[in-house]
């Protein structure tokens, strides 16, 4: 991966926190380490545990689909549950949750990093 490319995730990936942040959500974890891979967001969503895949794109690059959202395939998107089976496993000192969920969200950027377009899923998968 490119270091455009890792910045530009790590930009959509603050915006998203920061915007559930703002709608009450507690982040519980970013960029969440398993022995299998990384999660970008989990967080509370009232007792909703939430895994957030974030996926971030520059406007009129050439690369990918057409939206960011896009780019969750089916593949991602059995990754994802993997990696928060492997999340819940390593931590299970923690409280439980009524509902475990997968959301996903796709944001386009402009040249300077600014969000112009937001797409996102809740319950995506």
């Amino acid at each position: 991966m490119t270091v455009a490319r890792r910045r530009t995730g790590e930009i959509a990936e603050d915006f998203v926190a920061r915007r559930l942040a703002a709608a009450g959500w507690e982040i519980v974890e970013r960029n969440a380490r398993t022995r299998y891979g990384e999660i970008d967001i989990v967080a509370r969503d009232g007792q909703a545990l939430v895994f957030v895949e974030v996926k971030g794109a520059r406007a009129g690059t050439s690369f990918g689909p057409e939206k960011p959202i896009l780019a969750i395939d089916a593949r991602k998107q059995r990754r994802v549950r993997r990696l928060a089976t492997a999340w819940m496993s390593e931590r299970r000192e923690g409280p439980g949750y009524d509902e475990i969920r997968f959301d996903a969200v796709g944001v386009t950027l402009d040249r300077a990093g600014r969000p112009l377009d937001v797409d996102y899923v809740k319950g995506a998968f």
